[in-house]
């Protein structure tokens, strides 16, 4: 068993759920957190996350990323980084397994649709609907809605950015029902989920854009921080083909910036002067992060990413198909209700913004085949990108 330093997320101090359980529906031998985790696992928003947008919209290529194996790759950064500080792994899992469970089809531009068609109801925002999702819309217990987590995931979900200033209707829901404190930071195992997933996708992303033929080894020697690990991988396996340094050039920058962050982490954790969970909360800066240095590289690493693959031509493609799909769902189901299923057809409100919002629910879990499904169902032919 692990030891965990004063600082660190302690199950048998957690703030408690919303909803009391009896202890009949306590099972196993699992303590607060581990329960937590496994609740999110066995929902069915996370098994949906298989066939939801990462980068490449709907991809027919079985080796692209999606949103589930992004998840379980943040999750396994962000346990090796709360194993070495001392943190709780398990809340930490618990956070990056299901930080992402709120994004909608099409990834963001399935969430830029949803926002503005939403805008007259309050918008539309990922994160918000991650904890709407967690506390409302997931129903596997006979006595409440939601999955019941503990006040630290909640709360580590709500603020793994740090604090909330203006939340969104959604997140000001949750927070109304089970207060989470949003004007402050989150515990260090929520800081830490959030730069595993900075570091998953700048680095997994990089995978997939040249399995894609959207980048190329030539353009990312223009970043720094690639091209010193590639002259680095290059020098260590003299003769080995591009093809199979590639991976190992994605490999061993995982490696560097978890490195930077843990010496970073300890620095500013000593700095600080922390002694407890409740001291990281009140400490007024994230404690969490990269050096100064690590951290403008990172930055151009996404300027990069941004320029050359997330807006691609070919992604921007998909991204405006994306939209049209979500936009005339909405429309259409805002025209008539009778189109939804059977349980969401019953429980639509007549009035706005509930029924804007309703609708947007239904939508938000859907997965990128079944929007389309839908689409064709419903609306008709679509044009959709090669690759689609």
């Amino acid at each position: 068993m692990s030891v965990h330093a004063p600082w660190a997320s302690n199950p048998g101090s957690s703030l408690g759920r919303l909803h009391e359980e009896h202890s009949g529906t306590t099972r196993g031998p699992r303590d607060a957190f581990q329960r937590d985790r496994d609740r999110v696992i066995h929902s069915i928003s996370f098994r949906r996350l298989r066939h939801k947008t990462q980068v490449f919209m709907a991809p027919d290529g079985d080796h692209f990323r999606v949103r589930l194996t992004h998840s379980i790759e943040v999750a396994q950064i962000g346990r090796t980084v709360a194993r070495t500080l001392g943190l709780n792994e398990d809340l930490t899992e618990a956070l990056c397994l299901a930080h992402d469970i709120g994004h909608p089809p099409f990834g963001h531009a399935g969430e830029d649709a949803l926002k503005a068609a939403t805008h007259e109801a309050g918008g539309f925002d990922h994160n918000g609907h991650t904890l709407r999702v967690l506390t409302e819309i997931e129903r596997p217990y006979p006595l409440w809605n939601g999955l019941n987590l503990t006040w630290e995931t909640l709360e580590g979900l709500a603020k793994h950015n740090g604090p909330v200033r203006h939340p969104g209707w959604a997140l000001a829901a949750a927070d109304a029902a089970f207060p989470l404190d949003l004007a402050s930071h989150a515990s260090l195992e929520a800081q830490v989920a959030a730069i595993a997933d900075d570091i998953a996708y700048d680095n997994h992303d990089i995978d997939d854009g040249l399995r894609a033929g959207l980048l190329t080894l030539d353009q990312l020697m223009a970043v720094p921080l690639v091209a010193r690990g590639w002259a680095a991988v290059t020098a260590r396996y003299p003769g080995v083909s591009q093809t199979r340094l590639a991976r190992e050039l994605v490999r061993s920058q995982i490696g560097t910036m978890v490195t930077d962050l843990i010496a970073e982490t300890r620095a500013r954790i000593a700095a600080s002067g922390v002694g407890s969970v409740d001291d990281v909360r009140a400490a007024g800066i994230a404690l969490v992060g990269f050096s100064p240095a690590m951290r403008e590289e990172e930055r151009d690493l996404k300027r990069f990413m941004y320029a050359n693959l997330y807006h691609h031509p070919r992604q921007l493609e998909a991204a405006s198909a994306a939209h049209h799909v979500v936009s005339g769902l909405i429309a259409t189901y805002r025209a008539d209700g009778d189109l939804l299923p059977p349980g969401w057809r019953e429980d639509l409100p007549d009035t706005e913004p509930a029924r804007s919002r309703h609708i947007a629910d239904f939508i938000a879990g859907m997965t990128d085949r079944y929007a389309i499904t839908r689409y064709r169902e419903l609306i008709g032919p679509i044009d959709l990108p090669e690759g689609f």
